[in-house]
């Protein structure tokens, strides 16, 4: 492809876009700082704070599945837009929870916008992007997350900061986590208004026979030439299987089995979550408070992890289309075995006093900080954006909705098992031991992707194939 292309017009359509990914990271990580009040209001214990917790999980496992058919149906654009009223509905109704089943209930609704973002984003902006530049502006999609995920964990900070406690009362006669939950809609309702202003995909456009509408677009983007060009070879590239994408395109008609294609984005999906970055994310504020540290200081590490998971994130941007997405998913699973094995480490020292209280003795609170944050940023220079990356331009265009749809949801499903575990684990078998397998599993990850993984760098997305 040409390198010629709207640069305007391309940076308005992925800002846009990446809305749903500080979506996807405010809405996951609005949970850290409400555990608290989650618990004081409902009366729960800790599997119940892992059932709530986790409850955004099973709407987003959900709505990952749903999603990548969906915008086969009926595009990404009007997909996202679906997503954004979830985003507002969910808000509201988790401030105004009166019981736990309620809460819950808002949760997964929250999950199914979460879902659909997800894998919507990253597949529209691959489609809209050219490809010398397409991983650095895929990659955005997890700046935004971690940038909302950050977002969060500061308006959890300020307002749990003003009110005296997540627990105390802010405005309204409500309490702080309250309004940490209420907050989201203004982010939502943004990202609903901004999505009437940019186009659909062309991609999507002339699977569904719009080819008039698709080379309008790509003329706006890339030039009339270039339009003509790229219309025509995504044509080529469905006529030899031209008809409505379905999820049985993921089986190769020739053998009868599933597309080897699939199974290693299915791979790509759960090592990102086997690693086990969400419990950073969803219980950093509880993870600091069992070792010792106050809820104040606990709520300003995770938004310290934050700013590093941005400057991580923002590295990974320079480096996608320089050296390739999987020599950086090799690095980030060398780097988190090898990090993940000294938190493992540290917590193993944890001593408990005579009144139950859990501290880390000598400088192992301060390795378990360092190594933990090191972690972080290993994961975010490498899998966090480049997962999200691969998944969007790795699959052929007949079955890329349906693969992200079956990706999607295994992805949604490990992130659940091991986010509501996680509670238990760290009573039994104990921080340690949990950590030795979040580091086993990234140990694995790094052998999964010498043998299984293709670079992508710098491939047309109809070039793909599997």
């Amino acid at each position: 492809m040409s390198t010629g292309y709207n640069q305007a017009l391309v940076l308005r359509i992925v800002a846009v876009a990446t809305i749903g990914g500080f979506m996807f990271g405010y809405d996951s990580g609005v949970i850290n700082g409400t555990q608290k009040g989650l618990e004081a209001a409902f009366a729960l214990g800790r599997l119940g704070i892992g059932i709530n917790v986790g409850a955004i999980l099973v709407g987003s496992s959900i709505g990952a599945f749903t999603a990548g058919r969906l915008s086969d149906m009926i595009g990404r654009r009007a997909t996202m837009m679906a997503a954004a009223v979830l985003f507002i509905i969910s808000a509201m109704m988790a401030a105004a929870a009166g019981s736990s089943e309620f809460f819950i209930i808002a949760r997964i609704i929250g999950g199914l916008g979460v879902g659909a973002a997800s894998v919507t984003s990253p597949v529209y902006i691959s489609e809209v992007t050219p490809a010398n530049v397409r991983g650095r502006l895929s990659s955005i999609q997890q700046v935004m997350i971690i940038t909302g995920l950050t977002g969060a964990f500061v308006a959890n900070f300020v307002l749990a900061r003003v009110a005296g406690g997540s627990t105390a009362i802010l405005w309204g006669d409500l309490p702080a986590w309250r309004w940490m939950f209420g907050l989201q809609v203004i982010p939502a309702a943004i990202y609903l208004v901004a999505l009437c202003f940019i186009p659909e995909s062309p991609r999507y456009l002339v699977a569904k026979g719009h080819i008039d509408r698709a080379q309008a677009v790509l003329t706006r983007l890339f030039g009339a030439e270039e339009a003509a060009r790229k219309v025509a070879e995504i044509n080529a590239s469905l006529a030899a299987d031209h008809h409505r994408p379905k999820l049985s395109d993921l089986v190769d008609k020739t053998t009868g089995r599933i597309r080897p294609i699939l199974w290693v984005g299915i791979g790509l999906a759960v090592f990102q979550q086997l690693v086990g970055i969400n419990v950073v994310f969803y219980y950093g504020a509880t993870l600091w408070e069992a070792v010792g540290f106050t809820e104040n200081y606990a709520l300003q590490i995770n938004i310290l992890s934050g700013a590093l998971s941005i400057g991580a994130c923002l590295l990974a941007i320079a480096l996608i289309d320089r050296i390739g997405r999987k020599p950086l998913l090799l690095i980030g699973s060398a780097g988190m075995a090898v990090t993940l094995s000294v938190v493992a480490w540290a917590f193993s020292t944890a001593v408990t006093d005579g009144a139950g209280s859990v501290t880390l003795p000598g400088h192992a609170g301060l390795v378990a900080l360092i190594a933990a944050n090191l972690y972080v940023v290993f994961f975010n220079v490498s899998w966090g954006p480049v997962m999200w990356v691969m998944l969007g331009e790795m699959f052929p265009n007949q079955i890329r909705g349906s693969a992200l749809a079956v990706a999607g949801f295994a992805q949604w499903i490990a992130n659940a098992a091991i986010s509501v575990s996680f509670p238990s684990l760290a009573v039994r078998p104990g921080l340690a031991t949990t950590y030795v397998f979040y580091a086993l599993a990234a140990a694995v990850s790094f052998v999964f992707v010498r043998k299984m993984v293709s670079e992508t760098r710098g491939r047309e997305l109809e070039d793909m194939v599997g």
